[in-house]
């Protein structure tokens, strides 16, 4: 019973983490990657559609994106996407292919990446914590658990929220050295 309260708190602070690891992802560094384009969609026949769904993408070199769109319709609303979008890139089209150039990062807009790196984290470290009160909150509820067995389980689960929390500051660490590298 304590296990699976456990087991159930241990799985909702790896997805806070994975959460964190995806938003960390999206975020620009000054190197060329897909998934900076993951939260991104174009108008697609009316519906809104994740540019992953509209096209391949290739990075030749650190500072470029290619974008082939599966359907050569769909050209001018990717551009738009990602002309519209916070990422500050200005794409050009050629035919049907798509060239995102990624400007170099001033040092002070590696300062807001930084914050907002921060800012991310702090709310992956609000979920770990939240799943930890919920699962203290479920542990003291037992009623046929003796209150050696409530102690025992409530330092476990401490435990495992202060590794979680300890992967996050080095998920954080890491995307801030990748950020501020020139």
């Amino acid at each position: 019973m304590i296990a699976d309260i456990i087991r159930d708190a241990e799985t909702k602070m790896a997805n806070a983490i994975e959460y964190a690891k995806e938003e960390f992802a999206a975020i620009r560094t000054g190197r060329a990657h897909p998934a900076m384009f993951a939260k991104l969609t174009a108008d697609y026949y009316g519906s809104p559609t994740p540019l992953q769904q509209l096209a391949t993408f290739q990075v030749p070199d650190a500072r470029v994106v290619m974008i082939t769109p599966y359907d050569q319709s769909t050209v001018t609303a990717i551009e738009k996407s990602i002309r519209d979008s916070d990422l500050g890139l200005n794409p050009a089209t050629q035919g049907n292919l798509i060239r995102v150039p990624l400007p170099a990062l001033s040092e002070e807009r590696r300062k807001e990446l930084v914050k907002v790196v921060h800012k991310l984290a702090e709310e992956g470290r609000i979920a770990v914590r939240h799943a930890r009160t919920e699962t203290m909150s479920k542990i003291k509820k037992l009623e046929k658990v003796s209150e050696d067995d409530k102690v025992r389980a409530e330092k476990d689960v401490q435990k495992l929220t202060d590794e979680h929390i300890k992967q996050i500051d080095g998920l954080i660490h890491a995307k801030e050295a990748e950020i501020m590298e020139v």
